[in-house]
């Protein structure tokens, strides 16, 4: 019993590692940001994962998220914990997340970019049929390495809390907690970093949207951005700047500090 526990616990938190990685590599550097152009040998793949591990619509992801840094603690910034609350932004991001993601002129205006395709309209736009897939995979998946049918259930439930947690902790913490070298009110963290594929260095992030790399000094570490050098090196991704362009703001507080 202990180790069907133990099982479910390591299973779910692997699946919420690998939907992690795909966010932050595929929805918010890639989609959301352009700071690289994905092979769709690799692009398709992230698709699918995105789907049956989250249910989430890329183009509604995207809307939302350019929306958050267009209006960035303010009154129309989709989840900030400055306007709202820590509280409510940690614990009920999803619900912040599906107010805008299903306002389709917030889709429009943010998202036109992203094409509404063929893909879309017969399998990625039906979310729950998505999770259902990434439900049935898990269970048969650990069914089949001997482990009772309730672990892959409960691997799914661990993985879903986990998730949403973690997503909501990149904004609640990342705007109220941590250390800020640039001038934004986004927060750095480690730690979180650590848990979210480099997301946790949100202020670097605001302080350079378009860099596909989001640690800037050499004690920060961002996974997400070893995995997009492995996809480099694949050639299956191509960075489209290669040097850090931070904004004004961030340019001159910078400077301040040397």
């Amino acid at each position: 019993m202990l180790w069907d526990v133990l099982a479910a616990v390591v299973a779910g938190l692997l699946v919420t590692q690998l939907s992690t990685a795909v966010t932050t590599v595929y929805l918010h550097r890639t989609l959301a940001h352009r700071a690289l152009a994905m092979h769709p040998v690799a692009a398709a793949p992230c698709r699918f994962v995105i789907w049956i591990t989250t249910g989430m619509r890329p183009r509604e992801w995207v809307a939302v998220h350019r929306k958050h840094h267009a209006a960035t603690d303010t009154d129309e910034d989709p989840h900030s914990p400055l306007v709202v609350g820590f509280w409510r932004v940690q614990l009920g991001n999803v619900g912040l997340y599906k107010r805008v993601a299903s306002d389709t002129e917030n889709t429009r205006k943010y998202a036109r970019d992203i094409p509404h395709d063929v893909a879309d309209k017969f399998a990625f736009d039906y979310a729950f049929v998505g999770l259902a897939v990434g439900i049935t995979i898990l269970v048969v998946g650990m069914s089949l390495l001997g482990f009772p049918l309730w672990v892959g259930f409960l691997a799914a439930g661990i993985h879903a809390v986990s998730y949403v947690m973690l997503s909501g902790a990149i904004n609640a913490i990342g705007h109220r907690l941590g250390k800020q070298p640039y001038a934004n009110s986004a927060t750095n963290g480690q730690l979180l970093a650590l848990a979210t594929a480099g997301e946790g260095l949100h202020n670097n992030h605001h302080a350079a949207p378009t860099s596909a790399k989001l640690s800037h000094r050499w004690f920060e570490i961002d996974y997400g951005w070893w995995v997009i050098k492995m996809l480099t090196w694949l050639r299956l991704a191509r960075v489209r700047l290669s040097e850090l362009r931070l904004t004004p703001a961030a340019k001159a507080s910078a400077a301040r500090a040397a």
